[in-house]
């Protein structure tokens, strides 16, 4: 698993370098000649004059229309769209749209990412122009609906520089981190119930563009390209190579402050024994009180303590006095073998 977790720091710089770029280009625009014709997810579209109230039912499109200096031209983004922060923020909703107050808004463009019961057709009726720009499944894709936003808005020549400058920064991120990535496996994780994402996936790109290997085509199977995998199937036999990659994305998240992210790294691995730092082998005898580690000790006592009140300690109690796991408190019966051999010497 070496190395699972080595793209963090490059994929932070991408989101840097998207987010840089998304909040340039407040010059206004040259008038672009109108009308004009996109070909998107709705079909032909086509804008008969610059639009001045455009209402956003999609996060990627209001981040875009900000960042190629459409911003003044929005008049409302959907509950989901969390930034820009200037954005006018409503309670829209772009997965079960109110035709009705979308439409009280009197938007001349609607740009969406979903088309829910017929959405696109049921504004076109009310003469409203949509653009359906579904999720792009590549980089190239979503540098064309970049391009396809600058023309309809009239912001062509931003649209066509943020889209070429993010080409050139990504170009030159992946050059630098891919040659030590080669080596490297990614586990890119969706939610707490461990899915996660295939090389097929937008996201599964970008880890392959930097050379990665992505575990979850190794599940893929019939689950599509949103597998769900398992602990076990995520932490790797090779435990030293896994407490390295875990040390290292711990320390990544936390100069992020990830703090969430942190947490929930740790609860993976330590359910499988692992830990932060370097890892200190065994003393070299195997019997013995010499063999024994500090919380094992601990926990000898309390069994000797027991037994000489002729009590008896159930691994509850081992664990709350000791907070211990399991798998040591289940060590008690070999203490007591040691202790037996122990008391006959």
């Amino acid at each position: 698993m070496s190395g699972r977790f080595a793209l963090a720091a490059a994929l932070a710089v991408v989101a840097l370098t998207l987010t840089a770029s998304s909040v340039a280009g407040t010059k206004p625009a040259v008038a672009a000649p109108y009308p004009v014709t996109v070909t998107v997810d709705n079909g032909t579209v086509t804008i008969r004059k610059r639009p001045s109230r455009i209402v956003s039912l999609s996060p990627t499109a209001t981040e875009t229309l900000f960042a190629i200096g459409a911003g003044r031209q929005v008049v409302a983004v959907d509950d989901q769209s969390d930034y820009p922060k200037q954005a006018p923020h409503t309670s829209l909703s772009g997965f079960t749209p109110n035709v009705e107050a979308i439409a009280a808004l009197k938007p001349d463009l609607v740009v969406i990412a979903f088309d829910p019961k017929g959405l696109s057709g049921a504004l076109n009726r009310l003469g409203i122009p949509v653009v359906f720009q579904n999720a792009a499944p590549t980089l190239p894709a979503a540098y064309t609906q970049i391009r396809q936003l600058g023309k309809v808005t009239g912001h062509a020549k931003e649209a066509n520089a943020l889209a070429a400058r993010m080409g050139r920064q990504i170009r030159s991120i992946v050059q630098r981190v891919r040659a030590k990535a080669i080596k490297a496996s990614v586990y890119h994780e969706l939610d707490d119930t461990y899915y996660s994402a295939t090389s097929e996936t937008f996201i599964g790109r970008v880890y392959r563009a930097f050379g990665l290997k992505n575990i979850a085509d190794q599940a893929k199977g019939g689950a599509g390209d949103y597998p769900q995998l398992s602990s076990e199937f995520i932490v790797s036999d090779d435990r030293d190579q896994a407490r390295g990659a875990f040390t290292k994305a711990v320390e990544i998240y936390s100069a992020l402050g990830a703090v969430t992210d942190v947490a929930r790294l740790q609860t993976i691995f330590r359910a499988h024994g692992i830990r932060r730092g370097p890892h200190s082998k065994h003393r070299s005898a195997r019997s013995g009180w010499d063999s024994l580690t500090p919380t094992e000790v601990k926990v000898a006592a309390l069994v000797g303590e027991d037994e000489a009140r002729d009590g008896t300690v159930t691994l509850k109690d081992l664990r709350n006095r000791t907070q211990v796991t399991v798998a040591r408190a289940e060590a008690a019966g070999e203490i007591r073998r040691l202790l037996a051999a122990g008391a006959g010497h």
